[in-house]
């Protein structure tokens, strides 16, 4: 027989419950204030669910109704400077911490809604209306609540969405040395998500000053836990990471509260992260002004058990046994939160003029249609007075150099001059400068906190690089080792990152850049070898580069990393080997996006060529081969708001014809897009369609003969251009 050891994960998890005792020992004001706060959220709660009813709230409204006792308790001890990010369940969680910032001294019972509080209730509520007034101009919404001020980051949509950034919006406050902590609301659907769990890993790893902080409310959508889960305690989710957990009972304020000191004690004093389960129970389904019941998931006597365990009423019961509060007082609270939010709704509602029986929002109050664009991206001033002149041949004494040693001399000089910018990745801290060398020598120089080598957990560490980037106080340089890779952390690269500016009223900036390259010919195969550049082109919110040679290179870097949006970095392994010449000085020079973005490699007169990477010299290869009198533009800024429109259509002017020259497969390519702008924008100058040179509708294959038939490289430009010579006969 076997021997068999028993083993532990030696990680602290308990169950914590007040006693009389605790109640009895807890500060009068801060009971107070904890009261207040719960009537406060009630009575807002309460007033979005009658405006849903009314039709009134456009979207969802997912009420946290029964569930206030988590979110004000777990508050109560966090400053302004400590953040919080919430769920889409998360009107209440924002108002804790808002309430808290507005009112740092705590709640007055005889006199609770000051003006400045009513002012931040109506923000609050002008938010959820989707109004102007709101703290993102109406752009947010129900489930996307943030005041920066306050420390409120943000609530999120996506379950467990925000967890990666709550991870980074900590690492921030930890490299800034503070003994600030971060506090991730998520619910008990959310603690089997990956983006959850790789937070925790990295929280745990990095020792990061973050409480997850599960709201257990039993039910995701209609599913019970016990439905997806074997475990529902769902505080054990942190034992295998190393995390200490508390689970308590969130019906009871004063235990989450209790519960939460200690955890932030524990980050405070820089020992890493803290799971925190309350469990909770929302008294309304999913969405809207209805009862579980009402839709057959839950019963009505499950329902009214827990509404015989309300957290305003607990709250109220023990300062009555202790003589802090009176029937008529808490009545009297009660009533000031319910006629502030009366006073509230009256000042973003009126009656119909053509409906006696119904109300409407106020017509003065919505958005400017106008602005539906804006703060999608910044406007790139902040390149202004940086040194725009490109290197020419003659300016300067030149030297040699491997384009992929470039990426990492570039990064250095940016790091030696900038000390916000930290390089993270899978094994960039190793093997010389990560698996291509593009980081060779930065960890010898600025260290392990500046390097920061990864778990290979490409959504939880890129979401985290964003929270980073968000904080406002580091510019991140995130490595996916292969392009692929965007699709492991889309929801962090596309639903975050790109969207987070445009979302929330152009609050934040997103100073962050990410690399990675194209591989194609490597042999590595259809999940190894993808050029992003057209599925990153199609979303909202990124800027991209892609630079054909080292000098342009530097200068795309520069820009990037001197930018407030999300910039993609494409490189190519065909590049990397490939002997290049630069300035013998400091390539301090930037390439800014739009006007004079683009370069024009060739002058001609027959054909606009449009490339970028690789794909310029093969093109270049091609014209000469041909004799095609082709005009070669490499492209360098890709996106739509940084593409160099005035070059473009200068050429197309003049020649009359495009053809697009890019190496990835067709369904996904750059060209599709691009084909169809200029087609809207340069009809009438056109002799023929847009022309595309791509490779085949598959990815790569890993045969080496498969593979070179799936992608483009000269020949496959030859043929293209002489099929545009044939359509116009050969003459202009």
């Amino acid at each position: 027989m076997p021997n068999r050891e028993p083993l532990s994960t030696g990680v602290e998890w308990v169950e914590l419950r007040t006693t009389d005792d605790d109640w009895a020992a807890a500060d009068p004001a801060l009971l107070a204030t904890m009261l207040g706060q719960l009537h406060l959220v009630r009575a807002f709660e309460e007033a979005v669910l009658e405006l849903a009813a009314e039709g009134l709230v456009h979207g969802p409204a997912h009420s946290s109704i029964g569930q206030e006792g988590g979110a004000v308790g777990s508050a109560l001890g966090l400053t302004s400077a400590d953040a919080v990010s919430g769920s889409h369940r998360g009107h209440h969680q924002f108002l804790a911490k808002v309430i808290g910032h507005v009112c740092p001294d705590g709640l007055d019972l005889a006199n609770l809604v000051t003006p400045e509080l009513q002012a931040v209730l109506q923000r609050s509520l002008a938010e959820i209306l989707g109004l102007a007034q709101g703290f993102s101009g109406g752009r947010g919404g129900s489930m996307h609540l943030q005041w920066l001020e306050a420390g409120a980051l943000g609530t999120n949509a996506i379950v467990g969405g925000g967890a990666p950034m709550a991870a980074g919006a900590a690492w921030a406050r930890k490299l800034a040395g503070t003994r600030d902590v971060t506090v991730n609301y998520f619910g008990d659907g959310s603690s089997q998500i990956g983006s959850v769990l790789e937070s925790m890993n990295l929280a745990a790893a990095w020792k990061l000053p973050v409480a997850f902080f599960i709201e257990n409310n039993l039910y995701a959508v209609s599913t019970h836990a016990s439905e997806v889960t074997a475990d529902t305690r769902f505080s054990v989710r942190g034992q295998g990471f190393g995390i200490p957990g508390w689970r308590v009972d969130g019906m009871d304020p004063l235990a989450v509260h209790l519960a939460m000191t200690e955890a932030t004690e524990r980050m405070r004093s820089g020992e890493g992260p803290a799971v925190v389960e309350a469990e909770v129970y929302r008294f309304f389904h999913q969405n809207g002004p209805f009862p579980g019941s009402a839709f057959g998931y839950r019963t009505k006597d499950e329902e009214q058990e827990w509404r015989r365990r309300d957290p305003l009423e607990r709250v109220a019961t023990e300062m009555r046994k202790l003589g802090q509060l009176d029937d008529d007082a808490a009545k009297a609270v009660r009533d000031q939160a319910v006629s502030a939010m009366r006073e509230i709704v009256a000042e973003l509602v009126e009656q119909h003029p053509d409906d006696a029986d119904r109300r409407r929002i106020r017509p003065e109050l919505w958005p400017d249609p106008a602005n539906v664009d804006a703060g999608l991206r910044g406007d790139a001033s902040e390149l202004e007075g940086l040194d725009h002149t490109e290197p020419a041949a003659d300016s300067c004494e030149w030297r040699d150099v491997k384009f992929v040693d470039s990426i990492a001399e570039t990064l250095g000089r940016r790091m030696e001059q900038d000390d916000r910018i930290v390089v993270l990745g899978e094994d960039v801290q190793h093997l010389g400068g990560g698996t291509n060398g593009a980081t060779k020598g930065l960890v010898e120089r600025f260290g392990p906190e500046r390097v920061v080598g990864t778990p290979i957990s490409e959504n939880g560490f890129f979401g985290a690089a964003t929270g980073l980037a968000t904080d406002g106080r580091y510019r991140p340089v995130v490595e996916f080792m292969y392009a692929d890779f965007m699709w492991v952390a889309a929801d962090q690269v596309f639903n975050q990152a790109g969207k987070i500016r445009h979302m929330f009223g152009d609050n934040n900036t997103v100073p962050l850049v990410l690399r990675t390259k194209v591989a194609m010919g490597s042999g590595y195969g259809q999940q190894h070898l993808m050029d992003p550049a057209g599925i990153f082109a199609t979303q909202p919110g990124w800027r991209i580069v892609a630079a054909s040679n080292a000098v342009d290179y530097a200068g795309l870097m520069n820009a990037a990393l001197a930018l407030e949006d999300p910039v993609l970095v494409i490189e190519h392994v065909d590049l990397y080997g490939r002997k290049e010449r630069v300035p013998a000085g400091n390539l301090d020079h930037v390439i800014a996006p739009g006007d004079g973005a683009a370069v024009v490699r060739r002058e001609g007169s027959d054909v606009t060529v449009l490339s970028y990477l690789s794909m310029v010299h093969h093109a270049a290869e091609a014209i000469e081969q041909t004799g095609v009198d082709a005009e070669l533009i490499d492209l360098r800024w890709l996106d739509r708001a940084s593409l160099d429109w005035a070059t473009l259509g200068e050429s197309i002017k003049k020649t009359n014809n495009v053809l697009i020259v890019e190496q990835g497969a067709r369904g996904a390519g750059y060209g599709a897009w691009l084909a169809d702008e200029i087609q809207r924008r340069y009809f009438d100058y056109l002799d023929q369609p847009v022309e595309r040179v791509t490779g085949s509708h598959a990815s790569p294959a890993i045969s080496k003969v498969l593979e070179r038939a799936s992608i483009a490289k000269t020949e496959e430009v030859v043929d293209a251009l002489e099929r545009v010579r044939d359509a116009w006969g050969g003459t202009k």
